[in-house]
């Protein structure tokens, strides 16, 4: 059964940019069109908050991606990139997505979630049994089967690659 998406409800989404870049890196080759996928995750509704959460790194080479983000009315949410002892690194922002779905969640009708990971499946789940609709959007040779099946909606970013990616 589809889901009712109508002007009057309101919506937040979220957005893995970490996990949407890959995503698009790998199987594209490509860099995603943030704006067409907020347009998508809107879909004409009232939106709340559209929140990106991304990496920074020492070089500072992306503050003007980040300036983009913004300027498309994107708040984002920096966090430093960890580098370990031994040169493993580690950049997540899960539990930060997790949290904040959750604080903004009384404030909103439908959560849209832009990322593929799995790990966010309770989240999901957590979230429909406060009554709130579900949406996941991402590319979906790269999404998990879980996250997929558990949402209340799912838009495959890989249906109309066109539209979602920027070539180089």
């Amino acid at each position: 059964m589809p889901v009712i998406k109508h002007k009057n409800q309101r919506v937040s989404v979220f957005i893995d940019v970490q996990n949407l870049y890959h995503s698009a890196k790998h199987l594209y080759k490509a860099r995603v069109n943030f704006k067409e996928v907020v347009k998508t995750a809107v879909a004409g509704r009232s939106l709340v908050r559209a929140i990106a959460y991304v990496i920074s790194t020492e070089s500072g080479e992306e503050k003007g991606f980040f300036d983009a983000l913004t300027k498309l009315g994107i708040e984002t949410k920096q966090k430093e990139l960890q580098v370990f002892f031994g040169g493993a690194k580690k950049a997540d922002w899960d539990v930060g997505i997790a949290v904040d779905a959750m604080r903004l969640a009384p404030a909103v009708d439908a959560v849209v979630l832009c990322s593929g990971d799995g790990d966010f499946t309770p989240l999901v789940e957590q979230l429909q049994s406060m009554g709130k609709q579900v949406e996941v959007i991402t590319f979906g040779k790269s999404a998990s089967a879980r996250l997929k099946e558990a949402a209340d909606d799912f838009t495959d970013l890989c249906d109309e690659p066109e539209k979602y990616l920027l070539r180089k």
